[in-house]
């Protein structure tokens, strides 16, 4: 007799993770509980604004005129000439259209296909904390070593007696950001001039995450890598069209990097995305044209820091300087003791459902989670959304001062 075999359960294969340490970003998680307790959201690092008519018609026109089959795979020539034309203006590096420019979906994944492609197993990369999340897994997916080296403390600066001390025949590369996310430091000249000369003697590379490089304040300049020929000659720059021109939705960046490591970069590139949105990258090359938008940039968000740190001085928080970023960080150690007391994230989540307002801890963009009393809050929102903001904070936060009940 004959048996038919009986199905066996369906069963997912066990896996090890490449990223164990890797879960549910503290960004998801505060914007989630920001929705659940209807808090004005000033975690997430977007504006709640529409960028320019302008733009989005120039992108409509890109879609009616039938760009919308695959570009090439570096990106359509006339962005990558715009871009190369803009960062000659700003701070005279000339990069070749052909071969030293590539359009990528968004900055992250330009930072990603920057270390895949520059990096070995075995390699050390120096990373500086506080930093963006996205840093480290990238070196992880490498099989390269992150090695954290921090910024100074209190004033967020790099520290290049411990940066000197860090670097070893294994350090494959450098990432620095400046303006710096989360704490909107901004490198000077002579940091730059610093980091050129201890770089000098090594062959370590250099990756630089200047994606909000047109939000720096108080006439300060933005020192790209791009002013620094030595600096840029073992550097891939990047930026973002997003951050720039407030549709970070987009995902559409672009890396900088002499005609060698461009090369490397777009062997990766092209196994990855392999290339970017056709009308979004005619539309943004046509916008380009005139470069006002980013040129006014700086006025722009230092208006709506100088509105939001007024706003803010009228509550217990202490303010840390922002030289650049749309970000402002606060140091909460003047509460109630019992506020006080509690650590960034704890802090933050009561933030968020006691006085209605989300923030990001600054632990999150340390591996250790240390804890300093300070909270990011970001201030790429309409002026609207700030004044509820700040309303909430000085109300509520006034009203725990004194001992009172939250209302």
């Amino acid at each position: 007799m004959t048996t038919t075999p009986t199905p066996a359960a369906p069963r997912t294969p066990p896996l090890t993770s490449r990223l164990p340490q890797v879960g549910t970003t503290i960004f998801t998680v505060m914007s989630a509980l920001a929705q659940e307790c209807a808090a004005v959201n000033l975690g997430q690092g977007f504006p709640d604004f529409d960028g320019d008519a302008r733009l989005m018609a120039a992108v409509k026109q890109a879609l009616d005129a039938g760009h919308n089959q695959y570009p090439p795979m570096a990106g359509v020539p006339v962005l990558r000439e715009a871009i190369a034309a803009k960062i000659e203006a700003l701070y005279g590096q000339r990069y070749d259209v052909g071969s030293e420019i590539t359009v990528t979906a968004g900055a992250t994944q330009a930072i990603l296909t920057a270390v895949l492609a520059l990096v070995h197993p075995g390699d050390e990369v120096i990373v500086l904390e506080p930093c963006y999340d996205s840093y480290e897994p990238a070196i992880t997916l490498a099989g390269a070593t992150p090695v954290r080296v921090p910024l100074s403390a209190g004033s967020f600066r790099p520290d290049f007696a411990r940066l000197a001390a860090a670097i070893t025949p294994r350090t494959r590369a450098l990432i620095v950001n400046t303006p710096h996310n989360p704490t909107g430091t901004v490198w000077s000249a002579a940091e730059m001039a610093q980091l050129a000369e201890l770089l000098r003697p090594t062959d370590v590379l250099l990756i630089a995450d200047e994606v909000y490089e047109h939000m720096v304040y108080d006439g300060a300049a933005h020192q790209s890598v791009a002013r620094h020929p030595e600096l840029a000659a073992r550097s891939v720059l990047i930026s973002s069209f997003g951050k720039t021109y407030h549709v970070t939705g987009w995902k559409v960046g672009f890396a900088a990097a002499p005609a060698a490591l461009m090369a490397e970069f777009r062997k990766v590139h092209q196994f990855n995305v392999f290339t970017v949105n056709s009308p979004m990258q005619h539309g943004l090359a046509a916008y380009m044209a005139d470069p006002a938008p980013y040129l006014e940039l700086p006025a722009f968000y230092q208006r709506k820091r100088d509105l939001f740190r007024a706003g803010l001085a009228g509550t217990p928080l202490r303010l840390l300087p922002c030289e650049g970023t749309y970000f402002q960080c606060v140091d909460y150690s003047g509460l109630h003791a019992d506020i006080a007391a509690l650590g960034e994230a704890d802090f933050c989540r009561w933030l968020t459902r006691e006085v209605g307002v989300a923030a990001i801890p600054l632990s999150a963009f340390y591996a250790d989670g240390r804890n300093q009393q300070i909270a990011r809050l970001c201030f790429a929102k309409r002026d609207e959304t700030l004044q509820a903001a700040l309303e909430r904070l000085q109300q509520r936060l006034q009203r725990l001062q004194r001992r009172l009940p939250v209302a």
